[in-house]
């Protein structure tokens, strides 16, 4: 019940447990396609370019950055959480020129801030995270998507820790790029980065394609600067998942099965269930730790459905606390980084955990272990103002 990763869905599990196949046989290039189609519906958009990055979402990330920017590119990082630093990070390894603003761990940007630093910097790509888990807060894209579009900016979005829980919607907010993993809403395992490219940035990334001499034909003439990860490149993965299927890597085959049934089952479901969903159950853990006394971390009014960081209360151990729930209750909560590290614990509805009994059942444990801990709160205050959620 922390921040991600969580308890993956049992179908899932299932799934991966199938036998693998070969790169090359048609139900692999089959499971491919569909693949594809289902993270179209997920991100809700109609971008060709929809696949999957074999690898953890930082993978996605890399692949994303180090495709779409040459050194000595502009690149606008907005920062309100560890992950934006992350962006900065791969960004200046990239080799960027990488200039950043920064709001308090808790806050979000508006919209007249970034805009008054596209028009001051005039980078070639802005790079954000949509909701950081780090703090819990969600940053509001519609409105950055036409400050990028307005001004001619490449736009990314790392979406892992919202996708599935919260309202996404690429197209209509004009990303050129976002990147997800299946360890938070989606209810998988870590291991698999589904991606979505805009036509603008598919022009972009084949600028520069330069396909490997070992399996190069001749109509594969070099354009533009190399990209510099041959494993991340996405000029060349776009070409393995199309329809030229060009050998690149050999897929990772059971990751493949459970990013394809992880989306399967959110399309199933309904995005917008699913993401109803997850608001439903994110709102009565919310009630339920205030509801025991818990202080609430951050601008609640932009804070992600999935995830809730509350203030560890004075006098008491916190990692204590947490090593209590995980091993008299087998439930695991986070801590988290930074200036937020030892002051909050991080406590997530998502995936297969956005249920009402793991709800209930977290913070009944919860409440046993504050008061192990001599923290004063109200007996049943927790699951009993989940519940009144839950009523309504």
């Amino acid at each position: 019940m922390g921040p991600g990763p969580i308890t993956a869905d049992p179908r899932v599990l299932r799934a991966m447990s199938a036998q693998l196949v070969g790169q090359f046989d048609p139900s692999m290039t089959a499971y491919m396609t569909e693949t594809m189609a289902l993270y179209r519906a997920v991100f809700r958009t109609t971008n060709q370019q929809t696949f999957l990055v074999d690898g953890t979402s930082r993978a996605g990330i890399e692949a994303a950055l180090v495709s779409l920017i040459e050194p000595g590119d502009r690149v606008l990082v907005p920062i309100f959480g560890r992950f934006g630093h992350l962006l900065v990070e791969i960004a200046e390894r990239c080799r960027a020129e990488v200039h950043t603003i920064e709001m308090p761990w808790g806050e979000v940007f508006e919209p007249e801030t970034v805009e008054r630093a596209v028009r001051a910097v005039s980078p070639k790509m802005l790079a954000t995270v949509h909701g950081d888990t780090s703090t819990t807060m969600c940053q509001p894209l519609a409105d950055i998507g036409r400050i990028c579009r307005d001004n001619d900016v490449l736009f990314y979005c790392d979406a892992t820790a919202s996708l599935g829980g919260n309202t996404f919607e690429l197209d209509a907010w004009g990303l050129d790029v976002a990147t997800a993993g299946l360890q938070k809403c989606l209810g998988g395992p870590s291991g698999s980065a589904p991606i979505s490219i805009s036509p603008r940035a598919v022009d972009v990334i084949n600028a520069r394609k330069n396909v490997e001499a070992g399996i190069r034909e001749h109509q594969d003439v070099a354009h533009g600067s190399r990209i510099a990860s041959n494993y991340f490149d996405l000029a060349m993965i776009m070409d393995y998942w199309g329809d030229r299927r060009l050998n690149h890597h050999t897929e990772a085959t059971t990751m493949l099965y459970a990013a394809r049934e992880c989306a399967r089952l959110l399309v199933a479901e309904g995005i917008d269930r699913a993401v109803e969903r997850h608001r439903r159950h994110g709102a009565a853990m919310l009630a339920g730790v205030r509801g025991l006394g818990l202080t609430v971390f951050g601008d609640v009014a932009h804070k992600m459905h999935n995830v809730v960081a509350v203030e560890i209360p004075t006098g008491l151990d916190g990692d204590a606390a947490r090593a209590a729930l995980l091993n008299d209750f087998g439930i695991e909560i986070g801590t988290s980084f930074g200036p937020l590290h030892g002051r909050v614990w991080r406590i997530g509805t998502m995936g297969h955990n956005a249920r009402k009994e793991a709800v209930l059942l977290t913070l009944a444990a919860l409440e046993q272990v504050l008061r192990a801990g001599n923290v004063p709160i109200t007996a049943g205050g927790g699951v009993g103002a989940a519940q009144e959620v839950y009523a309504s």
